[in-house]
């Protein structure tokens, strides 16, 4: 009893250093195919693994003249900008600011003032820049200053509460009042915005297209991802780092804490300044309805998704965060999409091909009984040529039933699907496994008769999904590093 005893607590982690424990998995070559495709490219050069894929976004606009895809490029410019200034603030300092956005918010303003017909002004681009980053820099040393002594939840709350009160006076102040003037003065435009914002120029030359814009945003994601790179290893980045890992054992090591706080905020707000400055131009508008808590919610997705910390992870989050919502507005698109992610899914998690051939026979199997069932049960269905389009559609139409009262039958196999879920985290491998073909079939089903039928749920929808799973199987993001502790 006592030998097994203490095998479990060795399981456990319990009295042994996990980082010695885990030795031979880390050193272990890997057996599958991604596996050894991920050590080949670790290996390779880091100007090589960043190179490539700069070629292959410097080559979109030459294969495309899709004005769309461009406006996709400089959206996810603009929210790879903020995910890095984000990053530092939460990634490296782990000071969780919830009024992050607000800065965003701030920096499209402060330009809008200077360069719209607002207030008359119109300053050229190399000063009403730098003037942004500035104020908005001081913003965020100004909300630092008295929230340096909070941390965790306490300081979530005091920074919610200041990207609300961004909100407020963003709206509220269409009409404000001064003792020194007669009638009340249009700071912000209230609910309609500041129209009319000057365009970004630089000697002579102005961006006044979504391509100039595309390879400008281009320009300077490059130019923040090469800083971030730098930060990561510097003084003041292993100072964040190790703050943002222990507070207090980081002040014992004679870290600044009070200090380096107050650098992040100044530095992640003068980022998100410069963001909102561009995304000001870029709009040639600034509108208060942009900076609400779901572009938060979104920031933290992709920053969670890719790994606190990890720079390649912020760009992949960015980009599963800005271009997946997009794919999912054309049904065709978003069909391969989850079909193709079903499947890479399914063989990641069965880890064999034998089995994944297996599983999938068996859910093309229940698909056909499934379909018998409900044709013994006489439920009405449409037909083929009814709800169905495109190159599946020969073999959707003929696998998939779809029932007339799809949004009934659809909300039923979603809960369905949720609860079956949740069942099989608490079963056996063995279990799971034949329970996969049921939830596969399950989870196309309810792709195909509800899902597709409100994309902009969808979207929210799989968006959690994604998180909720990732947390589950990866709680540290895609290419963040667990925690090492001795227990």
């Amino acid at each position: 009893m006592s030998n097994q005893n203490e095998q479990e607590a060795t399981t456990r982690g319990i009295g042994t250093d996990e980082w010695v424990a885990q030795h031979e998995a880390r050193i272990a070559k890997p057996t599958t195919a991604m596996g050894k495709l991920a050590d080949r490219w670790a290996t390779l050069p880091a100007v090589v693994q960043w190179g490539i894929p700069l070629i292959v976004v410097l080559m979109i606009p030459f294969t495309t003249s899709s004005d769309y895809v461009l406006r996709i490029g400089v959206n996810l410019g603009l929210f790879i900008m903020l995910v890095i200034g984000l990053n530092l603030t939460v990634g490296y300092a782990g000071l969780l600011d919830l009024g992050f956005v607000a800065f965003y918010g701030f920096g499209a303003y402060f330009y809008a003032f200077v360069s719209s017909p607002q207030f008359g002004i119109s300053w050229p681009s190399w000063i009403s820049l730098p003037f942004v980053v500035v104020t908005t820099a001081i913003i965020g040393l100004a909300l630092g200053t008295p929230s340096r002594r909070l941390a965790g939840d306490y300081l979530a709350i005091a920074t919610l509460f200041f990207g609300q009160m961004f909100l407020v006076l963003a709206v509220s102040s269409d009409a404000v009042q001064f003792p020194w003037m007669d009638e009340p003065l249009d700071i912000t435009g209230g609910p309609n915005g500041i129209p009319s914002v000057d365009q970004i120029s630089f000697l002579g030359f102005t961006f006044n297209s979504t391509l100039s814009y595309y390879f400008l945003l281009l320009g300077i994601v490059v130019i923040g991802i090469i800083a971030t790179r730098r930060i990561h290893n510097s003084r003041q980045g292993l100072a964040w780092r190790s703050m943002g890992e222990d507070e207090l054992a980081a002040q014992h090591m004679t870290v600044p804490v009070v200090r380096m706080k107050l650098m992040a905020f100044t530095v992640g707000a003068s980022i998100a300044g410069l963001a909102g400055a561009f995304f000001a131009s870029v709009q040639m508008g600034v509108y208060p309805s942009t900076f609400k808590l779901p572009l938060l919610i979104m920031l933290y997705a992709a920053l969670i998704l890719g790994g606190l910390g990890s720079v390649p992870g912020l760009i992949i989050g960015a980009i599963v965060m800005v271009v997946l919502p997009e794919i999912l507005r054309f049904p065709d698109y978003s069909n391969y999409l989850f079909l193709v992610t079903v499947l890479i899914g399914s063989i990641i998690l069965i880890k064999s091909w034998k089995l994944v051939v297996a599983v999938f026979a068996a859910t093309i199997a229940v698909g056909f009984v499934a379909n018998a069932i409900f044709l013994v049960v006489g439920v009405p269905y449409l037909p083929i040529d009814e709800w169905i389009e495109g190159p599946l559609a020969p073999i959707l139409g003929t696998w998939i039933f779809m029932p007339e009262e799809r949004l009934l039958f659809g909300n039923i196999a979603f809960v369905l699907l949720i609860v079956v879920i949740a069942w099989m985290t608490t079963r056996s491998k063995r279990v799971r496994l034949f329970a996969m073909p049921f939830v596969l079939w399950l989870a196309i089903f309810t792709w195909e008769v509800r899902l597709l039928m409100e994309p902009s749920i969808t979207r929210q929808l799989l968006i959690g999904a994604l998180l909720v799973v990732l947390m589950a199987a990866r709680p540290q993001g895609l290419f963040g590093k667990p925690r090492v502790e001795v227990l």
